[in-house]
């Protein structure tokens, strides 16, 4: 997995946390010590990964390189006249 892949699904997990901590606060009430903390927490991590995020922007984004297509065509034999065979020297010469 790429970082882009690790901090999405980390980011989807706190979406997950945060509604999950919703629901807690609508079915115990959101006035005592506890449920503030846990909410508090919740939105600090949610920060932090945005924070992150923004510190790499280069990681949010994978870079893809150019594709260079190939023709199958053969390539012109004009192409290699004035070429050395590697190994064998010039065509006109003897290799010493």
């Amino acid at each position: 997995m790429s970082v882009h892949d690790d901090l999405t699904s980390v980011q989807r997990c706190l979406d997950d946390l945060v509604r999950s901590v919703r629901r807690l606060e609508q079915q115990l009430g959101a006035g005592g010590l506890e449920m503030r903390r846990v909410r508090t927490d919740a939105d600090h991590l949610r920060e932090s990964v945005a924070l992150l995020r923004e510190a790499a922007p280069e990681l949010a984004e994978p870079v893809r390189p150019d594709l260079v297509t190939i023709p199958d065509t053969p390539y012109d034999n004009s192409l290699w006249t004035d070429s050395d065979d590697e190994g064998l020297g010039a065509r006109d010469r003897h290799a010493p």
